[in-house]
């Protein structure tokens, strides 16, 4: 059973917890200037040999908050600048204004990670992505070693170094991915229904992008019975607050 009904439901919950650690700090009315932009492909990955990563190759852009000299960054397909204070980030109409989760989001991260509540909340840039994806198929083998791993979103060097160990299956909402075949694995449609039932069968583990965030469907993946751990900088600040597992190897390199 989900825990949240919907997106506007889940917004309202992290909304609410991060005002009151904004008010607890008392920053919430500070007369703070948030800026979000669009970044380039170099400025948000930098120089990579892979050119097949989401963020080059996908719909969705990154955004970036600056917040007391500290970043956070959120993959969005709604971008959009914002200045303002932090309460009035909070008081953004999730419901009906298409840029409120990622600028809340690329908020939230910049400033959980400013309060040393959330780790990296910037995108692994150069060879990053890749040794991530070699920690992360070693980190999960050596803690769980699973049979079958199930990704949710394309993220291709994971992909890789997963299908080297594992059954593994993926699934992305991009429709230029879905049907697409990268390292002998066929990529498929995340829009497909997937039961909770079989979330909770056919993966011995799921490794879910934190890109679900500002599209919601990350509600799907929470309080499931097997192992689950979310990646990438935009679940960063919201990890903590939901209590999800969030696996970022950006302190080793």
């Amino acid at each position: 059973m989900n825990r949240f009904e919907g997106r506007d439901d889940l917004f309202q919950f992290l909304t609410s917890r991060f005002r009151a650690i904004t008010e607890r700090e008392g920053i919430d009315s500070d007369a703070v200037d948030i800026c979000a932009k669009t970044l380039t492909v170099r400025e948000a990955i930098g120089d990579t040999k892979r050119r097949d990563f989401p963020i080059i190759t996908g719909k969705e852009v990154v955004i970036e908050a600056d917040y007391r000299g500290t970043k956070g960054q959120a993959f969005t397909d709604a971008p959009s600048d914002f200045r303002g204070t932090l309460r009035e980030i909070t008081e953004l109409d999730f419901r009906h204004d298409l840029h409120a989760p990622g600028l809340f989001v690329a908020t939230l991260n910049a400033v959980m990670s400013s309060l040393g509540l959330a780790g990296s909340a910037i995108h692994c840039r150069d060879e990053g992505p890749e040794l991530c994806a070699a920690a992360l198929a070693d980190r999960i083998e050596k803690d769980h070693r699973p049979r079958r791993v199930l990704l949710i979103g394309y993220q291709p060097a994971m992909l890789q170094r997963l299908s080297e160990k594992f059954e593994l299956r993926v699934f992305d909402l991009n429709e230029m991915n879905i049907g697409t075949v990268h390292h002998g694995v066929e990529i498929e449609d995340g829009n497909a229904s997937m039961s909770r039932d079989w979330l909770n069968d056919w993966p011995d583990i799921l490794l879910v992008t934190g890109s679900t965030l500002c599209n919601g469907t990350l509600i799907h993946f929470l309080d499931l019975e097997k192992p689950t751990y979310f990646y990438g900088m935009t679940i960063a600040g919201a990890a903590p607050l939901l209590g999800l597992k969030r696996l970022c190897f950006a302190d080793r390199f």
